[in-house]
C-alpha cells in the first residue's frame, strides 16, 4: 500500500481499525503512520505485523504514540525493531495514557530491550497486555522485567514464550509473584526452564492469589519440579497450561 494511501486512511473519520499486516510498508511507511497518529482521533487498533519496520520507523511511531489519545492496541510482531526500537517505544509509553495492548513478538529484542520496556512499565498505568515472545531475552532481561512488576499495577498478561530466560530468570519472576497482585496470565513456554525454575515459580505461587493461567510449555521440567508444582497447585487456583514434559503431563492428573 502506498504511503500516501496509508495516510489517507487515517484521515477518514470512520476508521477505527487499520490492518496492514505483511504489507511491507517499511520505515518510510511507518514514518507516515507516526506522523498521522499525531493528529488522528479515531483509530483504536493498528496492525503492523511483518512490515520490515526497523528502529527508524518505530521511532516515528513512538513519537506519534506520545501524543495520540485514542489508539488502544498496536501490533508490531515480526518486524526488526531490536533494542533501540524498544527504547523509542519505552519513551512513548511513559507519556501515552490509552494504549492497553502491545505486541512485540519476534522483533529481535534482547536484554537491553527488556530493560527499556521494564523502565516504561514502572511508570505506565494503562498497558494491560505485553507480548514479547520469540525474542532473545535472557535471564538479565527477565530480571529487569521482574523488577518493573514490583511497581506496575496494571499489566495483567505478560507473554515471554520462546526466549532464553532459563532458571535464573524464572527465579526472578517467581520472586515477584510473591508480591504482584495484578498479573493474571504468564506465558513462559520454551525458555529452558528446569526443576529449579519450576520450584522458584512454585515458591512464588504459594503467596500469589491473582495469577490464573501459567503457561509452561517446556519439556525440561522433571519429576522434582513437577512434584513441587503439584503440591503448590493443589492449594492454588492457577491453571497450568501446555506443560509438555512427561512429569508435567502426569501432574495434570494429580491436581
Amino acid at each position: 500500500m502506498a504511503n500516501q494511501t496509508v495516510t489517507n486512511f487515517l484521515t477518514l473519520p470512520a476508521t477505527t481499525t487499520l490492518n496492514l499486516y505483511n504489507d511491507r510498508i517499511g520505515d518510510v511507511g511507518a514514518q507516515s503512520l507516526g506522523n498521522a497518529l499525531l493528529h488522528n482521533t479515531t483509530l483504536t487498533t493498528l496492525h503492523l505485523g511483518c512490515n520490515l519496520i526497523e528502529a527508524v520507523g518505530v521511532q516515528s511511531l513512538g513519537n506519534g504514540l506520545r501524543h495520540n489519545t485514542t489508539l488502544t492496541a498496536l501490533d508490531l510482531r515480526g518486524n526488526h525493531i531490536r533494542d533501540i526500537g524498544a527504547q523509542s517505544l519505552s519513551v512513548a509509553l511513559r507519556y501515552n495514557t490509552t494504549l492497553t495492548t502491545l505486541n512485540l513478538r519476534s522483533n529481535k529484542l534482547g536484554d537491553f530491550g527488556a530493560q527499556f520496556l521494564g523502565d516504561a512499565l514502572r511508570l505506565n498505568t494503562t498497558l494491560t497486555t505485553l507480548n514479547i515472545g520469540e525474542n532473545v531475552i535472557g535471564y538479565v532481561g527477565a530480571q529487569f522485567l521482574a523488577d518493573a512488576l514490583k511497581y506496575n499495577t496494571t499489566l495483567t498478561t505478560l507473554d515471554l514464550r520462546s526466549n532464553q530466560i532459563g532458571n535464573i530468570g524464572t527465579q526472578s519472576l517467581g520472586d515477584v509473584l510473591r508480591r504482584n497482585t495484578t498479573l493474571t496470565t504468564l506465558h513462559l513456554g520454551c525458555n529452558l526452564i528446569g526443576d529449579v525454575g519450576a520450584q522458584s515459580l512454585g515458591d512464588g505461587l504459594r503467596h500469589n492469589t491473582t495469577l490464573t493461567i501459567l503457561d509452561l510449555g517446556v519439556k525440561e521440567i522433571g519429576d522434582s519440579g513437577a512434584q513441587f508444582l503439584g503440591d503448590v497447585l493443589r492449594r492454588n487456583t492457577v491453571a497450568l497450561m501446555f506443560c509438555l514434559s512427561i512429569p508435567c503431563l502426569y501432574l495434570k492428573y494429580l491436581i
